[in-house]
């Protein structure tokens, strides 16, 4: 009798990791779909928020081959290679 891999279903419950690039750096994730807020996060880890602090974020090669502007809120579909630029923009 011979020993029965569990690595299939192991791998089942897994997430499909992507690469995505945030300002220029690769950055993986498991989501189909990312946040506005979470871009943030990936492109100013720890930064904080406030009613001084926006952010613009644009996005090019989403699935779907879509490319546009991601508003706080919204959320789009990645897939390997979605580029994102992500600008911060204290208004003092």
């Amino acid at each position: 009798m011979s020993a029965q891999s569990n690595e299939p279903q192991a791998e089942q419950g897994k997430a499909h990791e992507v690469t995505i690039i945030v300002n220029g750096r690769k950055r993986p994730v498991e989501e189909k779909d990312i946040s506005f807020e979470d871009v943030v996060e990936l492109a100013y880890p720890g930064t904080p928020t406030g009613p001084n602090i926006v952010y613009t974020v644009a996005y090019r090669k989403a699935a779907g081959n879509r490319s546009g502007d991601l508003l706080a809120g919204q959320s789009v579909k990645v897939k390997e290679g979605t580029i994102f630029d992500v600008t911060q923009t204290d208004k003092s």
